[in-house]
């Protein structure tokens, strides 16, 4: 006789195979409503034509194969006759039901198979059946088998069972299992409970995953609220949260809670005792922290020294809008205490940076000060954190120098100080007497010292600068600090350190990505691979001393990413074969990210011998460079376009030949022969995703959408497929109009598309909230962002002569990040006061206003400034600066290079960039290496030839690399022995003068390009194209051949193109046979060659012997 399998009362039979949607619903939800009962179960079972026990004795004795029957007859064979199956029986019956399509399995064959077997039999299966197609059906399975178990809901066993289970649970779908099954909420409670025992052990993901689940469970897939019931004592705790999310809180958003219950039972659960217990000790998401703690505070007579520490740091400004004095200084006391981050803290020498304040956290600082009217330093200690808030009015005309000066212990603690308070403060302090005569002086500024001026740091000896960095807590304040007051420290620090090993460890981890290139070329000395390791650099710093690394480590995985990306070609010839590949799996090892002439030579050197049949264990990006037969030998094509499809494609140039290559091969290789691409096929192609054109995407129904997420970019006729898409309904996030803030993040890669039609559809209360959050961390350009706002504004306004009463600007409204989907251009114009947007114009110059807003605040800005704004508020600008003319610019005073790195960060157009440059020099401001970093190479072709004559070797030496190649010949011509002087010193040191000249060669003559040939510099083609042409056609073969080195191969890829193919006509087709690359069209022997005209003997040879 069969045991009986018992259900709770009302469950169902829980059809894994169905799928799950974004909000985790199933597709087919009838499917899992059947087998309510024992009694059909049993029906079920008598449907098969059942097995005999000798059947299954030959199986288990090998005579017979575990595929000889169906898993239906396996089903409905007698458990005490499977008893005779080993504890390793699901081994080998895996490869039996894995052979066949997962949607032919029957969900309730597993509960009447899986839940027959002792819980040890299943719990050796589980590593097995733990994969995407299998994972729900095993689970649906051995969770009935575990109820069984005498006490397997009490928290011990449960707790037990569900750690065995966790590469189960993190499935989302295992928890619309247990909600079609109508596990109780009593249950589930116990399911919480117990996964929240082993929170901490799971990964984010993993977490999330969770959470996902029982966010399904608990809405119904949709808005309807479960195990809540005020009037049912059972389901009436307000202690949900704890109760039914616990931990995994972490990871609710706003837009959950408000499908979990509406505000007025949130507050209910937010103020309940267990609740707040809980939140205390989550790190939950800020958005959902203010809406948490804004829940608590609107409730009527909440007393703010109630609140949580935990939640002090999400307070709302109208939380304390109301506070007297006394209770303004009690609470910040209480922010400073648990609202700085800890590398701010006294005595902490980390030096992550601290985040950046929001425009709440400011709002907040600025009601507590403004309840007073004076500063002395017992009411500036005691507001501590909450100093920020102190307006440039209040510094300057409410506080005494002597009192900041007493209070400088306090103020240098306080993180967020902007520009313009720093510099301000410092100011006073140096007019009350502050001196800086030692470290200890300098480190006593803390946060205030990005106050600093430039010259009054130039002016500092270097044993001082090089004592301070020492000082723990000081180098975290360095973040802060403009371009040009670190480039004064690294010089300073340089100078005192005598040798690049010393700079190298004296200089600290915030200032290492801003050491000049050329300081860290080593020479004959040994490198400290630690304190390398230790540091971030750059691709190209580290390119400085990546020979010298290699050459000193033996064992290549013990080098940090940040040192592995500085590969260059040049170590690559005397590496034996065998070592280098060492490398190139320990760039694997450590996902190092390598550029595209990087990459190139890397699949160059690393197939030199041979194509190894190991390819997985190298970078995917340089698969990008192989074919799938050079990949042939590894796996099969499939597995080489999942490879590619993980790879950053964007390291091939859209649309070229070699990309749409590519995906033609993948498409044949995953024989997709129309424009239906499936999810399996989708996850493989990846990044290739991006690239396939707008019937695909029409076609596939949103089957695509996870991978268009994270395209860079598109062209026109793939965003107008994404939006029509999106706005069918069809796709797994549904019609926009149902949209929550969790499908908003999974679709935020393609946000900047949502047109006027989306975003109006999107319920307002859930795109507000998530808007808000986006827009402060968000990486699209102010340009998209602002074309969002344009469609959230009405597309009709009426002119507004007055300002309407609901739209004053109030403090509150300025610091709001979406202020401007507020006002319409015509609002904006009748409401803002030009004084408010002066005082405010640091912040509100971050707003992504559209052009017509933008418009009305240059216009108040040239009402109150019609002779031209003055310096102080230029770097204020933010984009505005996009708006302003030529003639605004000619107006303007520009004395410092701080003030013209700002204006040309800003991308101007080239007319007004020159006139920028022009305005700074030609008040006699020097082009110093701040100024050149500001130039850089986008704006270097614009200098004229006497600005450029004026650049010091020494300036272009400690400069970041200008690269001219796409100026007029005069300007490298004059930049190359500039450079060449600059870089003297290191002349003998290869590779790195090589790195450090290479920029500047398009202005080299051909001597100096000889001397170079002989060097084993391993040229990319791409800089070799950009030669001066007369300096390649005195080139011999043997010179060629030396520079190019392993990338000889790709002249033959641009002998069509000049300079290439005007040296290969003046070379004799015997030269050119010898190169041994098939170059064809040289001069034929026995014909008389004439030399090119001879070259200009301007410039001097490298002198080398």
């Amino acid at each position: 006789m069969e045991p009986v399998i018992f259900f709770n009362e009302g469950e169902a039979v829980c059809d894994p195979t169905a799928q799950v949607d974004s909000k985790g619903t199933f597709a087919a939800m009838a499917s899992l409503r059947r087998g309510l009962a024992l009694l059909l179960l049993t029906v079920h079972q008598q449907s098969h034509q059942c097995v005999s026990n000798e059947t299954l004795l030959r199986i288990a004795s090998g005579e017979s194969s575990p595929c000889s029957i169906t898993f239906g007859q396996y089903a409905c064979a007698q458990s005490a006759w499977l008893q005779v199956f080993k504890d390793d029986f699901f081994n080998s019956l895996y490869p039996c039901l894995s052979s066949k399509p997962i949607s032919v399995m029957d969900s309730m064959d597993s509960i009447l198979f899986f839940s027959k077997f002792h819980p040890n039999v299943l719990e050796a299966a589980l590593e097995k059946f733990n994969n995407r197609e299998w994972n729900v059906i095993f689970f649906n399975g051995i969770w009935e088998r575990m109820l069984q178990m005498p006490g397997a809901t009490s928290p011990p066993i449960l707790s037990q069972w569900l750690e065995r289970l966790q590469p189960f649970v993190v499935n989302p779908k295992v928890f619309t299992c247990l909600h079609a099954k109508n596990t109780s909420c009593e249950r589930l409670h116990k399911i919480v409970a117990a996964l929240d025992g082993i929170y901490s052990t799971l990964t984010v993901e993993d977490q999330r995953n969770i959470y996902k689940g029982l966010k399904y469970y608990l809405t119904g897939g949709g808005s309807k609220q479960n195990c809540y019931n005020a009037a049912l004592p059972r389901l009436s705790s307000t202690a949900w949260f704890a109760n039914y999310l616990g931990s995994f809180m972490e990871h609710a958003l706003v837009g959950d809670l408000q499908l979990f219950a509406d505000e007025p039972t949130l507050q209910k659960f937010a103020r309940d005792p267990v609740n707040l217990q809980l939140i205390s000790n989550l790190s939950l998401p800020r958005e959902t922290a203010v809406y948490y703690t804004s829940l608590l505070t609107s409730a009527p007579g909440f007393q703010l020294a109630s609140l949580p520490d935990r939640l002090l740091c999400y307070l709302s400004p109208s939380a304390v809008s109301g506070l007297v004095r006394k209770d303004a200084l009690s609470l910040a006391r209480r922010i400073t205490k648990n609202c700085v981050p800890s590398p701010m803290r006294r005595g902490s020498s980390e030096e992550r940076p601290a985040p950046s304040l929001t425009a709440e956290e400011r709002q907040v600082a600025t009601l507590l000060v403004n309840k007073f009217e004076r500063f002395p330093p017992e009411t500036l200690n005691a507001l501590g954190q909450a100093a920020v808030g102190l307006s440039m009015s209040q510094i300057e005309n409410g506080t005494s120098d002597r009192d900041l000066k007493a209070s400088l212990p306090s103020l240098s603690e306080v993180y967020g100080w902007n520009a313009e308070q720093s510099s301000a403060i410092v100011n006073k302090l140096f007019n009350s007497g502050y001196q800086i005569l030692d470290a200890q002086n300098l480190a006593a500024l803390g946060s205030l010292v990005a106050g600093l001026s430039s010259s009054r740091l130039q002016s500092l000896p270097p044993k001082v600068i090089l004592e301070a960095v020492k000082i723990p807590g000081f180098a975290k304040q360095i973040v802060t600090m403009p371009s040009a007051l670190k480039v004064a420290l690294v010089e300073k620090i340089a100078s005192a350190a005598g040798s690049p090993i010393n700079l190298v460890k004296y200089v600290p981890n915030s200032l290492a990505s801003d050491i000049p290139k050329s300081l860290l070329a080593f020479g004959n000395e040994k490198p400290s691979i630690q304190e390398l390791n230790q540091k971030l650099w750059s691709r190209e710093q580290a390119a400085m001393f990546f020979d010298a690394v290699i050459k000193t480590e033996s064992n290549f995985s013990r080098l940090s990413p940040s040192v592995l990306q500085g590969f260059i070609c040049a170590a690559a010839n005397e590496m034996e074969t065998e070592r280098f590949q060492q490398l190139a799996k320990a760039m694997k090892q450590k996902n190092v990210k390598l550029g595209e002439d990087q990459l190139s030579c890397l699949a160059k050197r690393v197939t030199l011998n041979g194509i190894p049949k190991d390819l997985d264990n190298y970078p995917k990006d340089m698969l990008l460079f192989l074919s799938p037969s050079d990949y042939a030998g590894t796996g099969s094509c499939q597995q080489y376009f999942s490879n590619i499809g993980e790879s950053n494609i964007d390291l091939l140039q859209r649309d070229s030949p070699q990309q749409k290559q590519l995906l033609l091969e993948a498409l044949a290789c995953l024989k997709i022969p129309g424009t239906l691409v499936s999810e399996e096929n989708a996850e493989i192609l990846g990044h290739l995703v991006c690239d396939l054109g707008e019937e695909y995407i029409r076609s596939s129904n949103g089957s695509l959408l996870p991978q268009l997420n994270q395209c860079e970019s598109f062209v026109p006729s793939q965003e107008e497929a994404i939006r029509n898409v999106l706005t069918s309904g069809s796709t797994q996030f549904g019609p926009p109009s149902n949209w929550s803030a969790s499908i908003l993040n999974e679709l935020s890669g393609l946000f900047h598309l949502f047109d006027r039609n989306i975003l109006q559809k999107i319920p307002q209360n859930v795109l507000t909230p998530w808007l808000k959050s986006f827009m402060r961390d968000s990486p699209l350009p102010r340009e998209q962002l602002a074309s969002i706002v344009k469609n959230l504004l009405p597309s009709r306004w009426k002119r507004a002569a007055e300002c309407p009463a609901d739209k004053t600007i109030t403090e509150e409204v300025v610091m709001d990040e979406l202020m401007p989907i507020y006002y319409t251009p015509e609002e904006l114009q009748a409401c803002l006061q030009g004084v408010t947007l002066v005082v405010h114009l640091a912040q509100m110059a971050q707003y992504p206003f559209t052009d017509q807003q933008m418009a009305v605040l240059k216009k108040k800005l040239d009402e109150m400034y019609p002779n031209g704004y003055p310096e102080k508020i230029i770097p204020n600008l933010g984009a505005i600066s996009s708006f302003v003319t030529i003639n605004d610019i000619k107006k303007w005073n520009i004395t410092s290079a701080n003030t013209l790195a700002f204006l040309l960060s800003n991308e101007p157009p080239d007319g007004q960039a020159a006139v920028i440059i022009t305005k700074y020099t030609d008040l006699g401001n020097p082009l110093n290496v701040t100024a050149l970093n500001a130039i850089g190479t986008r704006y270097i072709c614009l200098l004229s030839e006497p600005q450029l004559k004026v650049i010091e070797p020494s300036n272009l030496k400690m400069a970041k690399s200008l690269d001219p190649s796409a100026c007029p010949q005069s300007t490298k011509d004059i930049l190359y022995p500039k450079a060449k002087q600059a870089f003297s010193d290191q002349r003998n040191q290869f590779p790195a003068y090589y790195n450090l000249i290479k920029p500047y060669l398009t202005g080299a003559p051909g001597e100096d390009l000889r001397a170079l040939s002989k060097e084993n510099v391993n040229m990319d083609i791409r800089t070799f194209m950009s030669l001066k042409k007369d300096s390649v056609l005195n080139l011999t073969a043997d010179d060629i051949k030396g520079l190019l080195g392993l990338n000889l191969e790709d002249l033959k890829k641009e002998q069509y193109n000049s300079p290439s193919k005007d040296w290969i006509r003046l070379q004799r087709q015997s030269e050119l046979d010898k190169l041994g690359i098939g170059l064809t069209g040289g001069i034929p022997d026995g014909y008389i060659s004439i030399p090119p005209k001879f070259e200009s003997m301007k410039y001097t040879a490298f002198g080398f012997h």
